[in-house]
């Protein structure tokens, strides 16, 4: 790309002089800073500040932002991470006067609309979950799972046991160990079985009286639901153990089954996975919890009661009696929750499982199309996700699933997860959600099928060629930051 002034950064377009506003002379014009704030805090010289203009301020980073890939721009398969497309009737809806505009310090009867829908969702979190008791506090999916451990790790100690161990499966999302240890409970790993399952044997030899809490996605990373879940939860529950279902994939199975129903006594929600809360970014995010009766006492506060007084339905806040504490400040990040609100009142209940049936349909769909070409390694049909391998095409042309990823930006996609669950060579991890077309599914599976055919390999390895930055060396990138306009020739990077 071209050196222009929309490419150029914005200290570059710098000119003394120049200025987005011109302020009159003040009253005060004669009167110099040092005068009117103490020396310590005055810097030694001005910030080295761009000057420049409105438009070439705005023009800059208009221009930046369309060389951005998102939902609302492109087709996004990334697995596991779940990026569904946010209708924007939600984000409407979440702006309404009567919700921006009140505040959680006010008092609960200035309150009882926000309140009550508060209430609405931590009762529809309920009944999906199969799990009577919700907390809306946490801020994201991970610390929904140090919320929910320490939760087990109270009920436990109110119990006068010590419990420290927790396990999970070898292809776990990376955050159930990681909480794990935030908690300060130790970790073990079981190796899966030859289907990419639970080995059942490998958890019963691993469970004893020191186990806690057994950690499991299911369905699990691979797109494959446990079909001996319920077996594992009695194993658990048999050494007095606890079981966290880890929901990041719950919008293949919401409406269809329930975690509380196949064993589990705790879960997380990805409110951006599920129910399309804003992904990405660093932006906020929600992880509520949901847990059995008996561990609802230890839920962090507040959460939403309703009552009758007077003949009429009020909504208050309440700390339950041995809550652990609050996790994040008021009710978590409400304008997330909010928008899961809506996108759950604008389903329905029929329409909660249309839309995982259509999310394991697109699925179903790309897997069986690639399968030629890119077999999953795993099951014979997946849910809401697949992971495929790339390992007979580096044999055959010497690409790698992470070449196969770059070229697909130049075909407009952004890539699947490419090298995880590790369990998977050369792994080639595809969600198309349920939110996106037949058209826009062919036009994915041709772009794939282009890629691995291309008449010379050498220019897939040295892809993408039409982004402001090619291909930097991931490891290096990440260590030493550095903004690159251009592109080095073809041969330089071609290894």
């Amino acid at each position: 790309m071209n050196n222009t002034i929309a490419t150029r950064l914005i200290f570059e377009q710098s000119q003394p002089g120049r200025r987005s506003v011109s302020w009159p002379a003040a009253p005060l014009a004669d009167v110099s800073l040092q005068d009117m704030l103490p020396a310590s805090s005055l810097a030694a010289s001005p910030p080295p500040l761009p000057e420049v203009g409105e438009p070439d301020v705005v023009r800059h980073f208009v221009n930046l932002s369309t060389q951005n890939m998102s939902v609302d721009s492109h087709f996004y398969p990334l697995g596991s991470c779940t990026m569904k497309y946010n209708p924007k009737r939600h984000e409407r809806w979440a702006k309404l006067p009567g919700i921006i505009d009140v505040h959680p310090s006010q008092r609960d009867e200035d309150l009882q609309g926000l309140l009550g829908i508060l209430y609405e969702l931590q009762e529809m979190l309920a009944e999906i979950a199969g799990l009577p008791c919700v907390s809306l506090q946490p801020a994201a999916g991970a610390q929904g799972e140090l919320t929910a451990l320490l939760v087990a790790k109270a009920y436990f100690r109110s119990r006068g046991e010590e419990r420290t161990a927790v396990l999970f499966p070898a292809n776990a999302h990376g955050t159930n160990p990681a909480s794990a240890a935030a908690a300060g409970l130790t970790c073990r790993q079981l190796a899966g079985g030859p289907d990419g399952l639970l080995d059942l044997e490998e958890l019963q030899r691993a469970v004893n009286a020191q186990t806690a809490v057994f950690m499991i996605t299911n369905p699990s990373t691979l797109g494959l639901f446990e079909p001996r879940i319920a077996e594992a939860a009695r194993i658990v529950h048999a050494a007095g153990g606890l079981v966290y279902i880890d929901g990041a994939n719950m919008n293949a199975i919401m409406g269809i089954t329930r975690p509380g129903d196949f064993g589990g006594d705790m879960m997380h929600y990805n409110v951006h996975k599920t129910f399309t809360g804003p992904h990405g970014a660093g932006g906020p995010g929600a992880g509520p919890i949901a847990v059995r009766d008996f561990l609802g006492p230890f839920l962090p506060g507040p959460v939403v009661v309703r009552e009758e007084q007077n003949g009429e339905i009020v909504y208050r806040r309440h700390t339950p009696a041995s809550s652990i504490g609050r996790v994040r400040t008021f009710f978590g990040n409400v304008g997330i929750l909010l928008r899961g609100y809506f996108y759950l009142r604008t389903l329905g209940a029929r329409g909660v499982r249309d839309a995982a049936e259509q999310a394991v349909l697109n699925a179903n769909y790309l897997k069986s199309s690639l399968a030629d070409v890119l077999p999953a390694r795993y099951g014979r049909y997946c849910l809401h996700e697949f992971v495929a391998s790339a390992q007979q095409i580096l044999q055959q042309r010497g690409l790698s699933a992470m070449d196969i990823a770059k070229r697909l930006l130049d075909h407009g996609f952004h890539a699947p997860t490419v090298y995880f669950p590790l369990v998977v060579p050369e792994a080639l991890m595809i969600e198309p959600t349920e939110t996106e077309s037949l058209a826009t599914l062919d036009a994915f599976v041709d772009a794939l099928r282009k890629i691995i055919l291309e008449e010379d390999p050498a220019v897939v390895k040295s892809a993408p060629q039409t982004t402001p930055v090619c291909r930097p060396d991931e490891v290096r990138a990440a260590r030493q930051p550095m903004m690159c306009w251009t592109c080095p020739p073809a041969e330089s990077i071609v290894k």
